[in-house]
């Protein structure tokens, strides 16, 4: 028997940092956000002996334990340990002895949530094989207290949500941890331009995302006038982009994604750097209106918006300066999981 289980990563395309506490304990944090064809990937094999065989394949990563209800916490593989310490802890299962496997789509520290995706796909193998009856909101919830409460992981609250329910999402964030996710209806030839607008460029670097993440939060709790000031607009920004995907004026998305990209540079050190700013400025000379950092920021992949037939100077241009393009489209489902016997 294996169970299996994938969720899908996520772009951001508005409000990102307003769901990282403290600012979204004070003033109430708003993203939009959407699923794409990239994922993370869970199995577990059941088998009879009496270790536990922890792995993830694109990290190349393996760690064997003999069956206990807590495994440790040292820096090695601790996604996949902090969920297996989370279920066999509260849920009081029978622990069994058993593999299980991790993949995702792309490399570390891409920016498009990756981390928590593959939470996200591993709660839901372990929700399958061991009939947990959570819901959409049980497990997202359970993924961000297993990374930013359990793990001590610094980190937003916006990716366990997407990757759970998928699709485009316009989401609130309160204290208490409060969130919530309102899908959002767009009509399909509007996701179609988007699809063939939007670029995700990989800069060939990846970041770890909660050292600038730990400092937005410095920057929160110490009242900075600037990274507030920043955090605001980019909290209207995301209202104005549900807007414009809404109503169909998508010749303001680039306008938008760069205003945003301006503020969003504002909020701690280390967001951009002179690689991301190279390629950005290449871009917009090419014909691109805006974009972002994908994620916290540092590396990772850009997201561009190209539109008309710009896409292809932009992807002439930036192929030159040694990045590599990842095709995606949207999807709506978020994470599933299922059983093969």
């Amino acid at each position: 028997m294996i169970i299996r289980a994938r969720a899908p990563l996520r772009i951001g395309l508005a409000g990102g940092g307003t769901d990282v506490s403290p600012y979204s304990d004070l003033y109430g944090g708003a993203i939009l956000n959407a699923t794409i064809s990239i994922f993370a990937h869970t199995s577990i094999v059941p088998n009879n002996g009496n270790h536990i065989r922890i792995e993830s394949l694109d990290l190349n990563e393996e760690k064997v334990y003999k069956k206990l209800k807590k495994l440790p916490i040292d820096g090695h593989l601790d996604l996949i340990k902090g969920c297996h310490n989370h279920i066999f802890k509260d849920y009081k299962s029978k622990l069994p002895a058993y593999g299980i496997s991790t993949h995702v789509d792309v490399p570390k520290g891409s920016g498009l949530g990756a981390s928590s995706t593959v939470t996200v796909a591993t709660l839901a193998a372990y929700s399958e094989w061991l009939k947990i009856p959570f819901g959409d909101y049980d497990l997202a919830k359970t993924a961000f207290d297993i990374e930013r409460k359990d793990l001590k992981i610094a980190g937003g609250k916006q990716d366990q949500y997407a990757a759970t329910f998928g699709g485009f999402n316009f989401m609130e964030f309160y204290k208490d941890d409060k969130v919530i996710v309102n899908p959002l209806r767009i009509r399909p030839e509007y996701i179609h331009e988007l699809e063939l607008n939007l670029l995700l460029y990989y800069t060939g670097t990846s970041r770890l995302s909660s050292t600038i993440i730990e400092k937005q939060a410095l920057n929160f709790t110490g009242k900075k006038e600037q990274s507030l000031d920043a955090a605001h607009k980019l909290k209207e920004q995301a209202v104005l982009m549900k807007e414009a995907l809404l109503t169909g004026k998508l010749g303001q998305i680039g306008e938008l994604l760069d205003y945003g990209w301006q503020q969003k540079k504002k909020t701690a050190v280390g967001i951009s750097n002179p690689i991301i700013d190279e390629i950005y400025d290449c871009a917009l000379k090419n014909g691109a209106t805006g974009g972002k950092i994908s994620g916290a920021g540092g590396g990772g992949f850009i997201m561009l918006y190209a539109p008309g037939n710009s896409r292809y100077k932009v992807i002439n241009a930036l192929q030159a300066l040694g990045g590599v393009f990842k095709p995606f489209n949207f999807v709506q489902q978020g994470m599933v999981s299922w059983i093969i016997k």
